[in-house]
């Protein structure tokens, strides 16, 4: 029987096999018993779900086994972007909140996300507590249930509608009237929860758009809903058609992650955002405090933070980190190369609405085109280009794997290396400014490899070093 393992960011599973109404009522009882056994049984729960296939049907099995258990469940009307189940806890004081969603993951995945009080990703210690009741159920009848019908008598079910109320939160966190300067907008929610979010506050202020694929598709039009370059070829061609559209902004399948097209329909890798929005923010926004970036994402943003004079915190990969720092009001923005982030005030958890409508606000008020942007910040600071390779191990690879990422070479590609950073995968820091970072994946024969130097040529001597370390 398939054991319940919580990865970077809840724990996932393919329909049918392993993620099971069966075993999501265990661990949903897991959340209830490690809720009840933290003493915060009586604020509530919020539930809430994507679009995939029996995403409604999950939450209200997630309600009625909460409900057994004498707990609440605020359950979302419909599907629900992460950022705004996170704007609820938060709003509401509730216990967490329970997020049936495989984020970016192909159509065949769903997931349960848990998220404390506290608004963020679970943190290990709550994650490994949860993982260790379930466990111990799995295979048993051990859950508690009632009929939503009992749980509605008895007040432990209400059906909401948080919508309005995290959109009226996003106008202080951004300057639509600014966005409305800008001119059409394009938008592509990926079959996912970012439909009326991304589109509702243009809509309301008559600013110019058009959107695509903004209808629920629990096959997410035959692509994994990752708005990135790869998995967006209609909305590339949407944009590079029209030469009125100035911007182009996408949302994952749960609205956490951020997909940007310049006005010529070249796609912006999120390093470079993060980066940008960093700039921003201090220099016009006149924001105050540090940045949080994972071990993998571009040191651009340290050479911004530099500029300005405030800290970076690394952090290991997982949203939970960042989520942690902003909640103790040390940043002005975390973010991580997968294309999540967020910013100061706001919820710690990634927010793909929030950094398509900040991107668009910059370009609005700086009057200058995203790459523009970027040539502008590479002239202050130095030119920095980045890349992500999986490497796949034979079995005879994968068996020799930790013997020889334990054996650093002294030199690199030309370049010794300076320092070893191993708070998450291996990160070789070179003399020259290069990096590469190697993150074995724990589901996958596959090492994931990150690099980045100052120019392509460069980064394509590191990424082949790289390469020639793990697989030969």
């Amino acid at each position: 029987m398939t054991r319940i393992a919580f990865g970077t960011s809840g724990w996932r599973g393919i329909l049918c096999e392993d993620f099971t109404f069966d075993n999501v009522r265990v661990v949903i009882q897991a959340i209830a018993d490690n809720i009840r056994a933290a003493g915060e049984q009586d604020k509530g729960v919020v539930i809430g779900c994507d679009t995939r296939f029996m995403g409604r049907r999950f939450t209200e099995e997630a309600a009625r086994v909460l409900a057994g258990s004498g707990i609440k469940a605020y359950l979302c009307e419909r599907d629900t972007p992460t950022p705004v189940i996170s704007y609820e806890i938060i709003r509401r004081k509730a216990a967490g909140g329970i997020n049936f969603t495989a984020s970016h993951n192909p159509p065949e995945y769903n997931g349960i996300k848990f998220s404390p009080s506290w608004g963020g990703p679970a943190l290990p210690e709550t994650t490994g507590d949860i993982e260790r009741r379930a466990n111990e159920m799995l295979g048993e009848v051990c859950y508690r249930e009632l009929s939503l019908a009992e749980a509605k008598k008895k007040g432990l079910l209400e059906d909401i509608d948080p919508r309005a109320g995290y959109l009226k939160e996003l106008e202080q966190k951004v300057d639509f009237d600014v966005i409305g300067r800008l001119g059409k907008l394009a938008l592509n929610p990926l079959y996912g929860t970012g439909r009326g979010y991304l589109d509702e506050p243009l809509r309301s202020r008559g600013i110019p758009h058009v959107i695509i694929n903004d209808r629920p598709d629990p096959y997410f039009g035959g692509h994994p809903p990752e708005p990135s370059e790869a998995h967006i070829p209609d909305f590339i061609a949407l944009v590079k058609s029209d030469p009125d559209i100035k911007l182009g902004l996408s949302t994952d399948g749960d609205a956490d992650r951020f997909g940007i097209l310049d006005a010529d329909g070249s796609y912006i890798e999120p390093n470079y955002i993060i980066a940008l929005l960093l700039d921003y923010l201090i220099r016009v926004r006149k924001l105050e405090g540090g940045v949080a970036r994972s071990v993998a994402t571009s040191h651009l943003i340290d050479a911004v933070a530099k500029k300005h004079g405030v800290p970076v915190y690394e952090t290991p990969v997982g949203f939970k980190y960042i989520g942690e720092l902003i909640c103790q009001d040390k940043l002005v923005i975390g973010g991580e190369e997968s294309a999540g982030l967020t910013i100061k005030g706001h919820v710690p958890e990634k927010d793909g609405i929030l950094a398509c409508f900040l991107v668009a606000e910059m370009v609005a008020r700086e009057g200058k085109s995203v790459r523009e942007l970027l040539e502008r910040l590479y002239g202050e600071v130095g030119r920095f280009v980045t890349r992500r390779d999986n490497l796949k191990l034979s079995p005879e690879l994968e068996v020799a794997y930790k013997t020889r990422i334990n054996a650093v070479p002294v030199e690199v590609a030309g370049a010794k290396v300076k320092d070893v950073i191993r708070i998450d995968g291996t990160k070789l820091l070179l003399d020259d400014g290069s990096w590469m970072l190697f993150r074995k994946s724990g589901t996958e024969p596959v090492v994931r490899l990150y690099g980045e130097a100052c120019n392509e040529g460069r980064l394509a001597e590191v990424m082949e070093a790289g390469r020639k370390f793990i697989l030969n």
